[in-house]
């Protein structure tokens, strides 16, 4: 009874939102089955099982609740919203995938491999969503001043040297939903911590990297710079419907 439930519920709550069934979920990585990744639940229903009704994808989820769970990407979210919402001059970029092997049996998250290339590729160069300056600032001044990461985001004397330098006209990122392990292009060299760690777009294996963590403003030897800079940030949301900050 509990199993029915669970299923009803499952169904319902994807009727709700605009599906008729819970094929929008995709295996990225299962230990019971690796012949799952990659395939969506109808698709595995399908062949597993021969039917690819919603009962039995959502009996599918249940069993693979069962067997551990698995590792999945929801294919719910709206182009039209991400564009929308990536235009705002308060959100920053980031991607939450993991740290992915090439020779693991896992499908992940394309994101993993081609996020901020998609970022100046896609939304700034070729669907012009925001200038070139904007789109850097969402990826690199604007959550260094949110999270607190003083020494970092820009390019200025005593801050911590992490450069990418990249060709605009070529970055793109590689990565698709049935391909994703793909390396993004156009990124020519990449400085961490003063290291270069890519050098004409190949990885030298340099390791520079570091955990970072945020601290008070006060603490920050620049404390007067960034809260100046911080300021214009705020300006540029506030205002953002009359004028556009450029350059520095």
């Amino acid at each position: 009874e509990i199993r029915k439930k669970v299923k009803k519920d499952m169904l319902e709550k994807a009727a709700k939102q605009g599906f008729e069934d819970v094929s929008f979920v995709q295996i990225t990585s299962y230990g019971k089955n690796q012949d799952f990744v990659g395939k969506r639940l109808n698709e595995i229903a399908k062949e597993f099982k021969n039917d690819a009704s919603a009962d039995a994808q959502a009996e599918l989820a249940c069993e693979i609740r069962e067997n551990g769970g698995a590792g999945v990407i929801v294919h719910k979210m709206s182009d039209q919203d991400v564009e929308r919402i990536f235009q705002k001059p308060y959100t920053m970029i980031a991607a939450d995938a993991g740290v992915n092997r090439l020779d693991s049996k896992t499908s992940p998250h394309p994101r993993g491999f081609g996020n901020n290339a998609r970022v100046l590729g896609l939304y700034t160069r070729e669907k012009k969503l925001v200038g070139l300056e904007d789109a850097i600032r969402k990826m690199s001044s604007l959550p260094a001043q949110t999270f607190g990461l003083w020494e970092r985001g820009f390019l200025r004397p005593g801050m911590a040297a992490d450069v990418v330098i990249f060709d605009f006209d070529n970055v793109a990122d590689k990565a698709t939903f049935q391909n994703p392990k793909q390396y993004a292009t156009g990124f020519d060299y990449v400085i961490v911590n003063g290291k270069v760690t890519i050098e004409k777009g190949k990885h030298l294996g340099i390791t520079a990297g570091t955990i970072l963590r945020g601290k008070p403003a006060e603490q920050s030897q620049a404390f007067s710079l960034k809260r100046d800079l911080r300021v214009l940030d705020l300006l540029f949301y506030k205002s953002n419907e009359k004028f556009s900050l450029r350059g520095d």
